[in-house]
């Protein structure tokens, strides 16, 4: 992973951006020697619905309706 610090970053933003999207590789921007950030060519991201991003999750009851006063339990 190649480093640069965040003063000559800001100079050369573009053409670091192009760099990364054609290398692949990832680039480190320091401020005062400590990693702040990192740069990474895009990878897609998320796409459709966010229902199955928690595994595991599961939902009881109703989630809809207002709470009533005397509706909570406690788990044991």
């Amino acid at each position: 992973m190649q480093t640069i610090k965040a003063s000559e970053f800001k100079a050369k933003c573009l053409a670091l951006m192009d760099d990364v999207a054609r290398s692949g590789e990832v680039l480190v921007v320091t401020k005062n020697g400590r990693p702040i950030a990192e740069l990474r060519p895009y990878s897609g991201g998320r796409a459709g619905s966010p229902f199955g991003l928690h595994s595991g999750l599961e939902i009881n009851g109703d989630i809809v309706s207002p709470v009533q006063d005397n509706a909570w339990k406690v788990l044991a």
